[in-house]
């Protein structure tokens, strides 16, 4: 009778030497399937640059790039003269992104915007802080309502910069939102953006516009968005019902 054979770890978590993946990387993710495996655990030291060499067979200069991939991915970290440790999980690195809402962009989704308003006003002195302007200076003033499927999804509120060497259309408007953003047009004004969520309850106009019975929760993004020059060239607000969003990440590392 023949038994069953048991890998040994330099069977399972070997250099592949016949890969086109370089010997640096193969090593970092072993060590990472090591950690998400349990093998080393926080805190835990991981073997020395000498006995990693001496058991993968490669060079101190692929350890190296190794162990410099995996502290740049916030896997480990590295003490002078004590070696390299497994880092805790650091909720604050954490990151969420907007796929989610980004999906509602893309073609064929059955999305469009309906403009609401759009005219020029002379902004206060909030709208004078937040772009960068002087109280009384011109500004675009804009609501409109993103639909899909003719059914309301969210409310945008917003104030441009007024240009008036160019005229105002739609194209030019909506490259100053996240459907600007989200839709890489090849003529965007915009550099970079900044938003901050947060959660609030919906208000009597933003309900009615959005088929919402009070109260209603929402989150509450705020942009601020800047053109090739670093300047702000719009500010406003999203409101987004709260079971039309979601946020989801990971940390850690995977098995």
């Amino acid at each position: 009778m023949i038994e069953n054979q048991v890998s040994s770890p330099k069977d399972v978590y070997r250099i592949d030497r016949d890969s086109f993946e370089p010997a640096y990387l193969q090593l970092a993710n072993i060590l990472k399937r090591q950690i998400a495996e349990g093998h080393f655990r926080t805190g835990d030291q991981l073997p020395s640059e000498a006995q990693l060499c001496s058991r993968y067979g490669i060079s101190p200069m692929t350890v190296r790039r190794s162990i410099n991939l995996l502290a740049d991915q916030g896997v480990v970290s590295t003490a002078q003269g004590r070696g390299t440790f497994v880092k805790e999980l650091e909720l604050g690195t954490a990151i969420f992104d907007l796929q989610e809402l980004q999906e509602l962009f893309q073609p064929g989704s059955g999305s469009n915007i309906r403009l609401l308003d759009v005219r020029v006003v002379s902004c206060d002195e909030r709208v004078a802080r937040k772009l960068n302007l002087q109280v009384g200076d011109s500004t675009i003033y804009i609501r409109r309502l993103f639909m899909e499927q003719d059914r309301p999804v969210f409310y945008h509120r917003a104030y441009l910069v007024y240009d008036p060497t160019r005229p105002i259309v739609e194209a030019e408007i909506d490259v100053t939102s996240l459907h600007g953003l989200f839709s890489h047009g090849k003529n965007t004004l915009l550099k970079s953006g900044r938003l901050t969520i947060a959660s609030t309850l919906m208000n009597t106009e933003e309900a009615n516009l959005l088929h919402r019975k009070l109260p209603s929760a929402a989150f509450f993004i705020e942009h601020v968005f800047f053109d090739l020059e670093n300047l702000p060239i719009s500010w406003g607000w999203f409101i987004i019902p709260s079971d039309r969003l979601q946020f989801t990440t990971h940390v850690g590392i995977d098995r």
